[in-house]
């Protein structure tokens, strides 16, 4: 343990905090937060404290019925709020993000919003879990291989330990390593190309994850998930 740092006390749900409690209290954790605190001396990171465990606080272990794996924040001023691929009210759709509204219109119909914000995903029980969950300002990637990954890595393992029937979309490459983490017969693992402009094209588009999630679910007995995203979303807090 880093010296000086004391121990975690992080504000995250109990159902996850059960399912985490030694990742908080293990060395590398400590060297995390010692990082983090060294960072916000010198930098701007997103996304703001109290949004930084958001996918889990807003999706406690027992609600999850699927997950949406991401790599880090975005790193622009206002973008993050600790839910993969969504944005605040208010805040331009990234492109990742427009392509993913667009394949949800031509899979399941759903109306392409204006607004970016996913919480209603999230409410639902759609684990939105970036890899790494904060970024500095202006720098993509800045805080990746400093722990974070541990930590959301052990995560996705114990979820998939711990419930049945989960379905899990890995949307490129960095997502798709992540199946090993995950027990492919007790949930269902849906693969395609990263949402980005630049692989869209090549198996995002056209892959009808949305609906065959909800199929899935269906024949499991599990609610189906409103993929609907409508323009009266109001944000997380």
């Amino acid at each position: 343990m880093t010296a000086g740092v004391s121990p975690v006390r992080p504000q995250i749900d109990a159902s996850w905090l059960r399912l985490l409690a030694s990742e908080f209290s293990a060395p590398y954790f400590a060297d995390l937060k010692a990082f983090l605190i060294e960072e916000k001396r010198h930098y701007r990171v997103y996304p703001p404290g109290k949004w930084i465990f958001n996918a889990f606080n807003a999706t406690p272990v027992d609600k999850v019925r699927a997950v949406i794996l991401g790599q880090d924040p975005y790193h622009g001023e206002g973008q993050a709020h600790g839910l993969c691929f969504s944005v605040q009210d208010g805040v331009r759709q990234p492109p990742s993000l427009v392509n993913i509204f667009k394949e949800l219109h031509d899979d399941l119909g759903c109306p392409i919003p204006s607004n970016g914000n996913l919480q209603c995903w999230a409410d639902q029980g759609v684990l939105l879990l970036n890899a790494t969950l904060t970024v500095r300002a202006d720098q993509a990637a800045s805080h990746q291989g400093k722990g974070w990954e541990t930590f959301t890595d052990c995560a996705i393992r114990r979820l998939s330990e711990e419930r049945d029937h989960i379905v899990f979309l890995l949307w490129g490459n960095y997502a798709r390593a992540k199946k090993k983490l995950i027990d492919p017969t007790r949930h269902l693992i849906l693969e395609a190309a990263h949402p980005s402009p630049l692989s869209a094209y090549n198996g995002f588009f056209g892959c009808r994850h949305f609906s065959r999630a909800n199929a899935w679910l269906r024949e499991h007995g599990i609610p189906e998930i409103d993929w609907t995203v409508r323009d009266s979303q109001k944000s997380s807090s």
